[in-house]
């Protein structure tokens, strides 16, 4: 069973930035797509970016030119660079791995923007 573990989350102010890491406890080499779900309190869970093996990545409206989404396979990582924080952006974080069984979910990481 894959582990999903983020890290990187924290209390920034509006405009900073913060980098979201999430390591897989397998092999990702294999992994079609990865990516980043986050969830404010009140409100149902929202796609923030996924980036395939290709290295195409997706981004919802409200991020792009924001967010940075990346892999590296040889780190079994994938990467959320956040710019332009915003305090609309405060959430809980997940990473998640759709495979053909079953979707993995990480255990999520806090970010707050706030002054």
């Amino acid at each position: 069973q894959v582990q999903l573990v983020e890290s990187g989350g924290g209390l920034v102010q509006p405009g900073g930035s913060l980098r979201l890491s999430c390591v897989a406890s397998e092999t990702i080499f294999n992994y079609n797509a990865m990516g980043w779900y986050r969830q404010a309190p009140g409100k149902q869970r929202e796609l923030v970016a996924v980036v395939t093996n290709r290295g195409s990545t997706n981004y919802a409206d409200s991020v792009k030119g924001r967010f940075t989404i990346s892999r590296d396979n040889a780190k079994n990582t994938v990467y959320l660079q956040m710019n332009s924080l915003k305090p609309e952006d405060t959430a809980v974080y997940f990473c998640y791995a759709p495979r053909v069984t079953r979707t993995y979910w990480g255990q999520g990481t806090q970010v707050t923007v706030s002054s």
